[in-house]
């Protein structure tokens, strides 16, 4: 099969490889779609670890081409999602929904081979059916969404508090989103690129900020006088994590969506304890691929618009570089194999 491969950091092509057979309690997945994330980026410039030679690709769909126990093959020939994360099944924190507290935790995409490729092998355990009504590619969105899906759970969000996002890139607009899908109120997008912005407008968001434009700490007070109950961080930049303890209400919640890249960065603490802030770390998706794919099928969330440019394997290069380069228009980048 061929497949994209990252011999070590910098040096990444397509190939040829054996195409991997599945052994018991996991399944073939004849790829269908594969976005391309921007944490895929730190894994060709190596700064996230990663057991290289690896494939990159963590938000897919497909279809299950094969499995390793014959107990699973009513799973042959339907379409599906599923989770990346590969763990033990028997600790505690696998016992109760916390997948990746398991000590064994491993990611498709990061520590196994991911789905920038024409098959992979996923575990039977985390697959979810994809409904007739959602596409591929639609459906190859779950990632990102169960990572906004995870982050309020986690904030224990409640309907009606005021959210405010910084950031519009596919984890942004997927807080965005969820959040009115949830209830929230009076939801502002701040980030620097109008075409962004004006998606996050078409999706209903309350008001933007253009950051690049306005003062975001003044602007929020026109929509939030009494501060904002919710804050997400979708950048991992250290000014907008600080503008977020800034703009919290007292008492608010603030919760860090964005990858720092490994960076060490300054806050100024009082912002947090003066205010009794509760900071909350929001990296990964906590195994909501079913509520994901729920919400899409019903229409309540529709991440579709996501899909900007579709590309072959053979154009991993120019797909990735848009992602690094994020030209006006461009959101994802999907490769689509027939």
């Amino acid at each position: 099969m061929r497949a994209v491969v990252i011999e070590k950091p910098n040096t990444i092509a397509l190939k040829d490889v054996e195409t991997p057979t599945p052994p018991k309690g996991f399944a073939r997945i004849k790829v269908k779609a594969a976005a391309i994330c921007a944490t895929d980026l730190e894994i060709v410039d190596g700064n996230i670890p990663a057991n290289y030679p690896i494939t990159p690709g963590h938000e897919w769909s497909g279809i299950v081409d094969a499995v390793g126990d014959e107990s699973d093959s009513h799973w042959i020939g339907k379409s599906v999602v599923g989770s990346n994360d590969i763990i033990c099944r028997k600790c505690e924190a696998c016992l109760s929904g916390n997948w990746r507290y398991c000590d064994s935790f491993e990611e498709i995409g990061f520590k196994r081979n991911g789905a920038y490729a024409e098959y992979v092998i996923v575990p039977v355990y985390g697959l979810v059916e994809k409904p007739e009504n959602i596409s591929f590619e639609h459906a190859a969105l779950c990632e990102p969404l169960g990572v906004a899906l995870g982050t309020f759970k986690k904030a224990k969000a409640n309907i009606g508090s005021t959210l405010m996002i910084i950031g519009a890139g596919s984890i942004g607009l997927s807080m965005l989103a969820v959040g009115k899908a949830m209830g929230m109120q009076k939801i502002v997008v701040c980030a620097t690129k109008d075409s962004r912005l004006q998606m996050a407008r078409d999706m209903g968001a309350y008001a933007t900020i253009a950051t690049n434009e306005e003062n975001m700490e003044e602007k929020i007070k026109e929509y939030h006088p009494d501060g904002t109950d919710l804050v997400i961080d979708a950048t991992g930049i250290e000014e907008c994590i600080q503008g977020c303890l800034r703009v919290a209400k007292r008492g608010g919640t603030v919760m860090l969506a964005g990858y720092g890249r490994g960076k060490v960065m300054n806050i100024r603490i009082d912002d947090i304890h003066v205010k009794n802030l509760k900071l909350i770390g929001a990296g990964n998706n906590w195994n909501m691929f079913k509520k994901a794919i729920a919400l899409m099928e019903s229409g309540k969330v529709d991440l579709s618009s996501f899909v900007t440019h579709r590309i072959a394997l053979e154009d991993y290069q120019k797909g990735l570089d848009m992602a690094r380069k994020r030209p006006d228009g461009f959101l994802k980048a999907v490769f689509v194999n027939e």
